[in-house]
């Protein structure tokens, strides 16, 4: 039980610092986030909420909040793929578009502006961090998140 607390304690203290690092990228390397970047902010951060909840329950409530969060990491990995796929065929864009205005209208755009506000295009070309893209890399952590989610969940001890 305590490595099941442990391991998501881990993945939210992840997901925050995958946050942090995003915050880097925008203000000091002025990468400006596309709808599908905020997207995938969201996405961490329910991840990283779900998985710190989920240390502090019983068993039952664990297994089931963890599942809900290894659902929230494949909904960001779904994110990371339309926006790789959006980076692939430059003629489509997710640009200045209804998603955006549906964005930047929601309550936590408006209380932490710095964070989930959408002011890029998804098709801008940022120099890659490590050989990967910002996308490539939220679809690499999605998935590495996923698998130990859904291994924390179905795990019985």
């Amino acid at each position: 039980m305590k490595q099941k607390k442990l391991i998501l304690l881990t993945i939210s203290l992840i997901c925050i610092a995958l946050l942090g690092f995003a915050l880097y990228l925008q203000f000091m390397r002025d990468m400006l986030p596309c709808p599908l970047c905020i997207m995938q902010r969201y996405a961490f951060a329910l991840v990283g909420l779900l998985c710190l909840i989920a240390a502090t329950l019983p068993p039952l409530g664990m297994r089931i909040t963890a599942g809900l969060a290894t659902l929230a990491a494949m909904g960001g990995a779904g994110i990371a793929g339309r926006h790789l796929w959006i980076k692939a065929n430059p003629t489509v864009s997710c640009g200045i578009d209804p998603l955006e205005t549906l964005l930047n209208k929601l309550p936590f755009a408006d209380w932490l502006p710095f964070l989930f506000q959408a002011d890029g295009l998804c098709t801008t070309e940022y120099d890659p961090i490590f050989g990967l893209s910002i996308p490539q890399w939220s679809l690499v952590w999605f998935v590495l998140i996923a698998i130990v989610l859904a291994t924390v969940t179905l795990r019985r001890r």
